[in-house]
């Protein structure tokens, strides 16, 4: 019998490709969403009915049951109504355990990096002709979606540490990019942090494989009791990428050592052809295109001081222009607590502009604001000051001139200053 399955927020990037794959799976599959955006786009073109807005008649009473995302809070009107009706509930990580437990699942986890080295290991994986199915955490130019359906048992997902969802999954071979203090608002401290990774190192079958650089200081200590074997990807060779950054050859790395060690014969010859071809995902280190001033507009999802830091630095090396930054902090304590770090990470930039803090699932208590943000730049010597999108738009048409470039940046939906810039 057919499920009918329906997702409370389904525009999240994670939400999206689960629906997609249910529905591959033979499942009739709708869901809502607070405002459209171009992942629900994508989404109807695929055939998924989204509701917008969201409220409490969107939910069907004959679903079999129903999908909500963690960003979703408890008392929303659609999960309200849901449990009304009686209907079974499950989280998106919940659901995506289970997933993972009927494969042979890959989990990519770290704090910087996933979504790209998910994405490198899915393409190369595809072009080798191994049918993966994967769940990207963005849409990848070279499948114009976050998800890939395919044949094999091959199950390939972006795994999120926060409020460890990364230990509902059941995985053969775990990744771990690198590893920083973040999610601040969850795990008080690195070493709490450090606990949720070593819970998930020790979940590693002896049969299967940890791929990470074992030399980081922060990872190192957590392998010491890991069963199963561990792959050094920084001993893979240096890849030739149209991406650019250091960040991104690490990330290459790490892609290609799973991939040998899913398929030891897979030759490093295939690997460079697949990664150098790689087009990458929306929202790292996308370029949007010009200004009518012929300004090159790019956009970034950056929004942890070390991923900023490495993003301006590449972008440095592509400019010989002033860099103009439109940043949109995520979460107060995020800014709150990782401050410092971030009053060092804009040193590339000539002019920043801050813009308020996206809230999302928090509260503000007064502890800091992009005014204070802007403040602490400028005593680091840095061009900054606090503005709302629309006055961060209409300064960013005015200053910027040819051979200059704008990158707008930001877990939020800064993209769409970018998006207007270039709009004729």
């Amino acid at each position: 019998m057919t499920q009918k399955i329906y997702f409370i927020g389904i525009g999240g990037i994670g939400m999206s490709a689960l629906a997609q794959f249910l529905k591959h799976e033979g499942a009739i599959v709708a869901g809502s969403d607070r405002e459209k955006s171009p992942v629900t786009d994508m989404l109807e073109q695929k055939g998924i009915i989204v509701m917008v807005p969201q409220k409490a008649e969107n939910v069907p009473g004959d679903a079999d049951f129903v999908v909500y995302s963690d960003a979703v809070p408890e008392h929303n009107s659609e999960r309200t109504r849901a449990r009304e009706l009686h209907l079974k509930e499950f989280s998106y990580f919940q659901m995506l355990g289970d997933i993972s437990k009927r494969k042979r699942t890959i989990a990519v986890a770290g704090t910087h990096g996933k979504t790209t080295t998910t994405g490198m290991l899915t393409k190369i994986l595809v072009d080798a002709k191994r049918s993966p199915t994967a769940i990207i955490g963005s849409i990848v130019r070279d499948f114009d979606s976050n998800y890939v359906s395919g044949t094999s048992n091959l199950f390939i997902v972006e795994a999120c540490e926060y409020r460890d969802h990364l230990l509902e999954l059941s995985f053969e071979i775990l990744i771990i990019t690198n590893l920083e203090w973040d999610h601040t608002d969850y795990f008080p401290s690195l070493k709490a942090l450090q606990t949720t990774f070593q819970k998930a190192i020790n979940r590693v079958p002896a049969h299967g494989v940890i791929i990470t650089n074992p030399t980081q200081p922060n990872i190192a200590p957590l392998l010491e009791k890991a069963k199963a074997k561990i792959i050094d990807y920084t001993k893979e060779p240096a890849y030739t990428l149209t991406l650019p950054g250091a960040f991104n050859q690490e990330n290459a790395r790490a892609a290609a050592a799973a991939a040998h060690a899913l398929y030891p014969a897979l030759s490093d010859t295939a690997c460079t052809a697949s990664l150098s071809a790689f087009q990458g995902t929306w929202r790292r280190f996308e370029y949007k295109g010009k200004t009518p001033s012929g300004v090159d507009v790019y956009d970034d999802y950056a929004h942890h001081p070390t991923a900023i830091r490495e993003t301006l630095k590449a972008l440095r090396e592509k400019t010989k222009g002033n860099i103009f930054i439109a940043f949109h902090p995520h979460l107060f304590s995020r800014t709150r607590d990782l401050f410092d770090d971030f009053m060092h990470a804009f040193g590339d930039a000539d002019r920043v502009f801050i813009a308020p803090i996206y809230a999302a699932r928090e509260k503000d208590d007064g502890t800091v604001s992009n005014k204070i943000f802007a403040e602490g730049l400028r005593v680091q010597g840095v061009r900054a000051q606090p503005a709302t999108f629309k006055e961060i738009e209409s300064l960013l048409k005015k200053e910027p001139r040819e051979g200059d470039v704008i990158m707008t940046m930001g877990a939020g939906d800064i993209y769409k200053v970018a998006e207007k810039l270039i709009s004729k």
